[in-house]
């Protein structure tokens, strides 16, 4: 089939790769001309484990190309997905701009039928407003007879992993009331639905909830998790274990309940607070949504409360090297990363940060290079160097089996925050550390 996808972010690149593998022709569409340009020199603009070669495969293969045409994307579609940045507004709310704006050049260039799919994370009713304004656009060209249906088809890639959740997801979302959209998009998917049916259809307005409802279920199971690793450290229990205790109850289940220094990344956060915001704005006052966000930006203070009340508030000239910079493992996101809040804290107070994460270093130079007090390490063990501490805020494998000897020896002071309760506590008492953990006695 041709495909057509409108923005060349995370989402973009994976789908259209993924789909291009498949054999679908792809042309992929950004209207950042240097973006395309470095996407065709084969320069990849994010870190994604296995994209940068699958894209260059495809490239290669002539099954994905990239513009910056919006005619040319419309043209070419049969699908054309819309994969453009929601971001949110003052409010909370997503910002639509740009959904809206693909809406009427799709309006303003489209000559032939074609099927608009949106997989950009949206407000319920989006696809609504999406399909009424192609239909002006095209009232206004006198070209009403066309059909361009809009479908809402949510993605559900974790960064880190988008690949594998691309080529074998666990459901494929539609949310249409034409039965020709269900069947152009069976066909579409059908190479990643062969071993049994993972399309799930149903109306536009549940579709754009279903991706929510995740994203906030997940994300209240991780603040939950951090309220009970809250109440752990005030009782002297210990959360690991109290997480081993609940997780062999397969209603709940291992998945989602790692207590840690909070969440980050360009979904959660953003999500939850559009989720809260569409709430408001239908009269119904979400308590438990708006828990979950306030409860992740106490829990990201964490690391910091820690390392305050160790050096007794006084981190003035204090070295503290900071293991891990991205959201999470395999990606260089920074997204709302724990790391932020961290650095801006010790910064303010005088402190001296020296950073290592074997992605993110770039991304944190960009933010915080002109701040005075600010480093980036070339390995874990150069940013240890003299340090008076070592927090760990982000659990890349190569951390998890470190030489305690060697940090210990390389530190002024041998102070660990584990903000990922990743070591054992025991173990590296033994080495000779001030141990600390989140929710551990």
């Amino acid at each position: 089939m041709r495909v057509s996808i409108v923005g060349s972010g995370y989402v973009g690149l994976v789908s259209g790769a993924g789909l291009a593998q498949v054999g679908h022709n792809v042309v992929c569409m950004d209207k950042n001309p240097e973006r395309i340009e470095r996407l065709r020199a084969g320069h990849v603009p994010i870190y994604e484990p296995g994209l940068d070669d699958l894209l260059a495969e495809n490239a290669t293969q002539g099954r994905l190309t990239f513009t910056t045409s919006m005619q040319d994307a419309v043209d070419h579609g049969e699908v054309l997905m819309i994969a453009v940045g929601t971001p949110p507004s003052e409010d909370g709310s997503a910002d639509l701009t740009h959904v809206l704006d693909v809406a009427r050049e799709i309006g303003r260039c489209a000559s032939h039928d074609l099927l608009v799919a949106v997989k950009s994370t949206v407000p319920v009713g989006t696809c609504d407003r999406v399909a009424g304004i192609i239909r002006d656009e095209l009232a206004k060209r006198g070209a009403a007879d066309l059909e361009i249906p809009v479908a809402s088809n949510p993605e559900f890639l974790k960064e880190g992993a988008a690949i594998s959740d691309f080529m074998k997801p666990d459901r494929i979302v539609v949310g249409t009331d034409r039965e020709s959209a269900v069947d152009l998009l069976r066909e579409l998917y059908a190479p990643f639905n062969r071993n049994h049916e993972k399309l799930l259809t149903m109306d536009v307005r549940s579709s754009e909830l279903t991706k929510y409802a995740a994203n906030a279920m997940l994300a209240t199971k991780i603040s939950l998790m951090n309220e009970l690793a809250n109440i752990a450290a005030t009782v002297g229990a210990d959360i690991e274990q109290v997480r081993i205790g609940i997780g062999s109850d397969p209603r709940i289940g291992y998945s989602f309940i790692y207590p840690g220094a909070g969440y980050g990344g360009s979904c959660f956060p953003k999500d939850i607070r559009a989720l809260d915001a569409t709430a408001r704005l239908s009269g119904y006052e979400a308590r438990l949504i708006n828990a979950v966000d306030v409860v992740n930006q106490n829990q990201k203070q964490k690391p910091f409360q820690i390392l305050t009340k160790h050096f007794k508030g006084d981190l003035e000239h204090k070295v503290v090297a900071l293991w891990g910079l991205s959201f999470k493992p395999n990606t260089d996101d920074m997204r709302e990363a724990p790391s932020l809040d961290f650095i801006d804290a010790v910064l303010e107070r005088g402190g001296v940060i020296r950073a290592h994460d074997p992605q993110a270093g770039d991304e944190a130079i960009r933010r915080f290079g002109d701040r005075t007090g600010f480093q980036v390490a070339k390995d874990p063990y150069s940013a240890l160097v003299g340090a008076d501490a070592v927090v760990l805020l982000t659990e890349w494998r190569m951390y998890w089996a470190p030489d305690f000897q060697r940090m210990h020896q390389s530190m002024r002071q041998p102070v660990v925050i584990d903000g990922r309760n990743i070591w054992s506590p025991d173990r590296v008492r033994q080495r000779g550390f001030t141990y600390y953990a989140i929710g551990r006695p």
